[in-house]
């Protein structure tokens, strides 16, 4: 699936590997939590990433953070919300600077908020084109949360004449 990064597709270098497969030597790999917590790989030189189910805390990451190079956020259907609460976590909470890449049900009206929250990557849909993802990232101007990420000030800062 394409993925979309500051508004631009950009290729996948990161294959997902099942529980079950050997990871591929010197490919980036995208891993499920459990075999992380499995096997921890240790002494990888590609990059590894994880994938969160919605259920999953990301807390379970925070011996492994300096590790990782992505966490993969999953929304299942365009209304569950836990994917947010998750990135918004592994940035504010845990610090994590890497990739967050939210993949399943996202939705173009989703795109702007998951930026928001902390997300950097958005796996589109086959065939969806980027510029209407564009234009509902630009859709929203004001906030009332102040952002993770982005440069849109909250409502009540505007409201108050207040700079964060």
């Amino acid at each position: 699936m394409p993925l979309l990064e500051d508004g631009r597709l950009r290729p996948d270098p990161f294959v997902t590997v099942t529980d079950e497969e050997p990871l591929p030597e010197g490919t980036p790999a995208i891993i499920s939590l459990a075999r992380l917590l499995r096997d921890a790989p240790a002494g990888r030189n590609a990059p590894l990433g994880v994938a969160l189910a919605p259920e999953e805390d990301p807390r379970a990451l925070v011996p492994f953070l300096g590790r990782l190079s992505l966490v993969a956020v999953r929304l299942p259907k365009h209304r569950d919300g836990r994917a947010f609460t998750q990135a918004r976590a592994l940035r504010e909470a845990l610090g994590f600077r890497g990739e967050v890449r939210a993949t399943g049900h996202v939705l173009p009206d989703q795109y702007a908020f998951l930026l928001r929250c902390g997300v950097t990557v958005v796996e589109l849909p086959e065939g969806a084109d980027p510029a209407i993802w564009n234009a509902a990232r630009q859709a929203h101007p004001v906030a009332y949360q102040a952002a993770v990420a982005g440069d849109a000030e909250p409502l009540g800062f505007l409201r108050r004449h207040v700079t964060a």
